[in-house]
């Protein structure tokens, strides 16, 4: 089992971080072959990741990793917002001191990474530090909620929405604002100004919105 968990957290990062292509399909012969296991094993995953939101089965075309969607991003983005915003109200009502510590270091860890990041050119050996580092940070914003069904939907949505950005966000032109926009956050949760922290939050994410509702709207004035 620990070795099926262990396949499992693999192709999960490689489906979130820019491994595969939006649309490639999987091909359990070769995961098989590499990972050293059963056919029956590497299916189990599959269809474990597939339910995770991470990969697409269809009747006889197999796996495949979801193509990439506006329309899915948005839908993703606004979950977040919705998720991301009540598990920092919850936490800050009930984290305490702990829970702040906790934000506060994983903040710093993830602000040190991204004025490396925005003072390189080529910053690909910071990539994969970056994901890690990103995901710590929301993660912890929500880790004094209570809700462990909270918890649970947030990482699935956290990583459909990371998949559906896996290419883009590796250009990171985005940097600068998210240095101040995390640390926006970071002084919204410890000042317990629940307004002003759902605010954040959304400020954060409202670029995938307004990004992806102009693509859409191009898109139909294209048809």
């Amino acid at each position: 089992m620990e070795s099926e968990n262990k396949i499992y957290r693999e192709l999960k990062k490689r489906l979130t971080t820019d491994t595969y292509n939006h649309g490639q399909k999987l091909r359990a012969e070769v995961l098989r072959e590499e990972f050293g296991c059963s056919a029956s094993t590497v299916r189990e995953i599959l269809f474990r990741l597939a339910s995770d939101g991470l990969v697409h089965f269809q009747d006889q075309r197999g796996f495949r990793v979801p193509e990439l969607s506006p329309t899915k991003l948005i839908e993703l983005t606004h979950m977040r917002i919705l998720l991301e915003s009540e598990g920092a109200i919850l936490s800050i009502r009930q984290g305490g001191v702990g829970w702040e510590a906790s934000l506060t270091a994983a903040h710093h860890k993830l602000s040190h990474l991204e004025k490396r990041i925005h003072a390189r050119e080529d910053p690909t050996d910071l990539v994969d530090l970056w994901f890690t580092s990103e995901k710590e940070f929301h993660q912890t914003l929500i880790s004094a909620c209570g809700s462990s069904t909270l918890k649970h939907m947030h990482g699935l949505i956290y990583a459909q929405f990371r998949q559906q950005l896996m290419k883009a966000d590796r250009k990171f032109d985005f940097i600068s604002n998210n240095i101040q926009q995390h640390s926006d956050i970071l002084e919204a949760a410890l000042a317990a100004d629940e307004a002003l922290t759902r605010k954040r939050v959304h400020d954060h994410l409202a670029r995938h919105l307004t990004g992806q509702t102009a693509t859409l709207a191009s898109e139909s004035d294209a048809e």
